[in-house]
């Protein structure tokens, strides 16, 4: 597949358009929710017991906190200047083996995030990591859902607005072609091919028998190149039950995006076998929107009724007492996310 290809399908399908191209046309109405709000970084009071209510460089360790540990993987907390011996004493007395995930905890879009199977890889991540990460068990559960939720200040019980499947990105191989030679014959993986290449190397060339997947990325992130599908329409009672009941135990929680891995769906909407690996505040998309099959129209369509979700609870948080970030704290907050992330890539490529 040509560069000309790859470039000409970026640009002919909005789910690959930088943030900013989807994002910006819409500013007239964060604008009119701002002054409705009469501040501009009013999300700071949705979610009042996270940092910035959630909305960028809160730190993943603090949510995990709020969440009901029985619903979580075992985590544990590395600090960046902290010895290998020391943080692997760390991670054997949380009971947890190789291989497990490493993630930055303040992050954003996976970067950062590594499935780590051995000491070697450990110490070359601690080694190239910009920040502070935890480390966390691999859940045995191959499915991951994005479920949306919101509660209005006041209301007995919230309500899930979108549920988003997430299909990790894999090759299934047929018994001739090298599995680099399965990753240039579709767009969504062709376009991951660099970062695969550095992860994989010669293990690219390998050829798969008939039938036999290959997963090249183990969690769903969309910007490493998972495909969003829209389960909106699967919403049961069941189902809408056990994550208010989640939800409804973490201080002050009102607003965001729960990213869980399960067995079965069927499972998951009883309340078993099932874990939380993340939890989104004011800045976690409805990422359902990422659909292939949702038009842009779609995508502003629910992204603006979120953002009136948020800023309806703000308001009603701010006059229980709940501060909105000032403009210049906002200010700082964007550039301390924006030079974050810069760094992360790096290493996620």
């Amino acid at each position: 597949m040509s560069s000309l290809k790859l470039k000409w399908h970026k640009l002919t399908h909005w789910e690959y358009w930088p943030l900013w191209a989807i994002y910006y046309p819409l500013f007239p109405v964060w604008l009119y929710y701002s002054i409705k709000a009469r501040s501009f970084f009013f999300f700071n009071a949705a979610n009042p017991a996270m940092k910035n209510g959630g909305m960028a460089m809160e730190s993943k360790m603090e949510i995990y906190k709020m969440i009901p540990q029985q619903c979580i993987p075992k985590t544990v907390f590395i600090g960046k200047n902290e010895s290998s011996k020391s943080a692997l004493e760390k991670i054997l007395a949380a009971d947890i083996g190789f291989p497990f995930i490493a993630k930055p905890d303040i992050g954003m879009k996976a970067f950062g995030v590594d499935k780590i199977h051995n000491k070697d890889e450990f110490k070359n991540y601690l080694k190239r990591t910009p920040s502070h990460f935890l480390v966390q068990e691999l859940i045995p559960y191959t499915k991951e859902v994005g479920i949306f939720y919101v509660r209005i200040p006041g209301a007995e019980k919230g309500r899930v607005t979108g549920i988003v499947s997430k299909e990790f990105l894999s090759v299934i191989g047929n018994g001739t072609h090298t599995i680099e030679e399965l990753i240039k014959k579709e767009y969504r993986s062709h376009l991951q091919l660099k970062a695969l290449e550095k992860k994989f190397g010669e293990t690219l060339k390998t050829i798969l028998k008939e039938g036999e997947e290959f997963i090249l990325v183990p969690y769903g992130s969309h910007t490493r190149g998972a495909k969003f599908v829209d389960i909106t329409h699967k919403l049961n009672d069941g189902l809408e039950s056990v994550i208010d009941g989640i939800c409804s135990q973490m201080k002050e929680f009102h607003y965001g995006r729960l990213d869980v891995l399960y067995r079965s769906f069927e499972e998951l909407c009883q309340g078993k076998n099932f874990s939380v690996i993340e939890i989104n505040g004011a800045g976690g998309e409805a990422t359902h929107i990422y659909d292939p099959k949702h038009s842009l129209f779609f995508a502003w369509r629910e992204i603006t009724k979120h953002w009136g979700y948020m800023n309806q609870v703000s308001i009603l948080n701010h006059k229980k007492g709940h501060s909105y970030l000032s403009f210049k704290d906002g200010r700082a907050m964007l550039k301390a996310h924006e030079a974050l992330e810069s760094k992360l890539k790096v290493i996620s490529l």
